[in-house]
């Protein structure tokens, strides 16, 4: 066991140090492409950071097993925007723009309320399959591509300047040279990835030895564990003031996990999503909500910190729901 813990600890340290990297490469790359920190969060951070959900959950379809393939992606984007996205809030206020209002929170909510009624049980209203087909996999991966690329078409909606913080001038910072930029991200992304994957197993190791169900393990611990990239990487970029980041890193990790990573598994394999229950459903659904919410709350067109603490507490309630079931 404790060799165990020590590896657990190495994983995390190299999820940490990666994303500490993957910060400072994308947002140089932002300022040197000319396009937002939001798009750069949307894309090359959030779909670098969601390579461990994939991999899990591919590997999982691959093997017939939905409860972890499909529980891995509730649970993941449950973490992302209640605790994720929660603490980035309570380290420094993450900034809304009317592209996020207008295109990208709608999206997050729509194709969060698509997966629950494709998964609601057939005795609800008619409506629902109990899971996913090969043919509404491929409708996701479609609807992916469509949002990416109208993502960059809308660019400008999202565009703020960027400052350096360190320049109390305000001058514009300088740009970043191109192969130290994409160096960063690349090995960022890796360390995120290896770090996260050696952190996963482990975390595993140690809750099947304490006798934890598949279910339980695939939307606490290998959630919370496939998450840990999005969540060094979107709390370090709010700590830089770089909150347009973060959100694109929860955002676009969202859509990525429900679009590109279980629409790939269900064309690998339908999904059966029969053991998924209201209050997951509930739960994943009140934080794609809490987004319109908020930004309308507290401080307009931002998440401020009691907004935060607010989604903080809700993922607390959830692991507690969680634990009394196991």
């Amino acid at each position: 066991m404790a060799i165990e813990i020590l590896l657990l600890l190495a994983g995390l340290a190299l999820v940490l140090i990666g994303a500490e990297a993957i910060v400072e490469g994308a947002s140089g790359l932002a300022r040197r492409w000319g396009i937002s920190e939001f798009i750069i969060g949307l894309t090359i951070v959030a779909i670098g950071t969601s390579a461990p959900e994939m991999v899990v959950s591919f590997i999982s379809s691959a093997e017939k097993n939905s409860d972890m393939a499909v529980g891995n992606i509730i649970g993941s984007n449950i973490f992302n925007t209640a605790l994720i996205l929660g603490l980035s809030a309570i380290i420094a206020p993450v900034a809304i723009t009317r592209g996020n209002l207008r295109r990208d929170i709608p999206v997050n909510i729509a194709i969060t309320a698509l997966l629950i009624l494709l998964g609601l049980k057939k005795t609800l209203f008619g409506i629902g399959e109990d899971g996913l087909s090969r043919v509404e996999g491929i409708v996701f991966l479609a609807l992916f591509v469509w949002y990416m690329v109208s993502s960059f078409v809308h660019d400008k909606d999202n565009q703020l300047e960027i400052y350096d913080a360190s320049n109390e001038e305000g001058a514009a910072a300088k740009p970043v040279p191109l192969f130290r930029a994409l160096l960063f991200v690349v090995g960022g992304l890796a360390a995120l990835i290896f770090g996260g994957r050696l952190f996963v197993n482990h975390a595993q190791v140690i809750a099947r030895m304490a006798g934890l169900s598949d279910k339980f393990i695939a939307i606490t611990v290998l959630a919370a564990g496939t998450s840990l990239p999005e969540l060094a990487t979107s709390c370090i970029a709010a700590a830089k003031g770089k909150g347009q980041l973060a959100l694109g890193n929860v955002l676009g990790s969202n859509t990525f996990n429900i679009l590109l990573i279980l629409g790939g598994a269900a064309v690998i394999h339908p999904l059966s999503m029969a053991n998924i229950t209201y209050i997951d459903y509930t739960a994943v659904f009140m934080c794609a909500m809490s987004l319109v919410l908020f930004s309308w709350t507290g401080k307009r067109n931002s998440i401020d910190r009691l907004e935060g603490v607010v989604l903080v507490l809700l993922q607390v309630l959830y692991f507690g729901y969680l634990f009394m079931l196991k």
